[in-house]
């Protein structure tokens, strides 16, 4: 599974795709199949159209989360789930403190592996 996420220009706030616009919420996130790689080339084209609204829009690998209930997931980077969080001085700050399923999810996620996305951006020729 994949999701899209970039930072709006306005503020800097860490957003995601959702049919057709961002939103702030990992939640609320269009969530994309493996199947549908050719669809994420796209939005990410269609938002790099968009330099006036966001930046560095990249595609990002989620996974399940072990011992989630309602089979929850997670951004597969450690990096990219700090992004979906929020701030990382106080858990009552940011997208966290907001509370809920997902990020309880997103809290409980493991691993350290970089999203392929963020890799082929920087992968040397």
């Amino acid at each position: 599974m994949k999701a899209i996420t970039a930072n709006r220009l306005i503020d800097g706030e860490v957003v995601f795709w959702k049919a057709g616009a961002w939103v702030e919420g990992f939640g609320d996130a269009q969530l994309f199949d493996d199947a549908q790689d050719a669809d994420v080339e796209t939005v990410v084209a269609a938002a790099k159209a968009q330099p006036t609204v966001i930046v560095d829009p990249y595609p990002i690998d989620l996974a399940p989360v072990p011992g989630s209930v309602d089979g929850g997931l997670a951004p597969v980077s450690y990096r990219e789930r700090i992004r979906a969080l929020g701030p990382t001085n106080e858990p009552t700050h940011g997208k966290q403190a907001v509370g809920g399923e997902v990020i309880e999810a997103l809290r409980h996620a493991a691993g350290a592996a970089r999203s392929t996305g963020r890799v082929d951006l920087i992968r040397r020729k």
